[in-house]
């Protein structure tokens, strides 16, 4: 037997199941002051990063957008596009990337 055909129950101390929603919310909570976007002089930490999704997130739902919707965007790769892929799912919507 090798150390891979060992199997445990999964429970809370060897198992978290990550989507990128929840990746983002634990590394906002672990490493909150690591730098998670680094665009010419412009620094963005986790937490940073977290904040401005959960903010970006709310003002398209003040627009109309909801669970369902594809949201398209037409950005080279810049912050707002990062925050984007993170604040879209947020409302159960799909992000629709054309990158330039």
């Amino acid at each position: 037997m090798n150390l891979f055909d060992m199997s445990l129950d999964k429970n809370p101390a060897n198992y978290v199941s990550l989507s990128p929603l929840t990746f983002l919310k634990r590394a906002a909570d672990v490493y909150p002051n690591k730098p998670a976007c680094v665009h010419g002089e412009q620094t963005f930490t986790w937490a940073e990063t977290y904040i401005r999704c959960v903010k970006l997130a709310s003002a398209l739902s003040r627009k109309g957008i909801k669970k369902g919707d594809t949201v398209s965007a037409m950005l080279p790769n810049i912050p707002a596009m990062f925050e984007l892929h993170f604040a879209v799912p947020m409302l159960g919507a799909v992000l629709h990337t054309i990158n330039t």
